[in-house]
């Protein structure tokens, strides 16, 4: 099972290092457009109330 596992690894040893490549940049791609995202800054939401006189 083991021997099966390093084989297919040693055969298939550049396309998982793509993959892996891949996945990694869209994770950050991610992280980094979640957190532009959350320090924009944007206007607080103000709530007046009228006084009645």
């Amino acid at each position: 099972m083991l021997s099966k596992l390093s084989q297919f690894v040693k055969q298939n040893k550049e396309d998982i290092i793509l993959l892996i490549g891949v996945i990694l940049i869209s994770l950050l791609s991610f992280a980094m457009g979640y957190i532009v995202a959350q320090q924009q800054e944007k206007e607080p939401i103000r709530i007046e109330y009228e006084k009645h006189q």
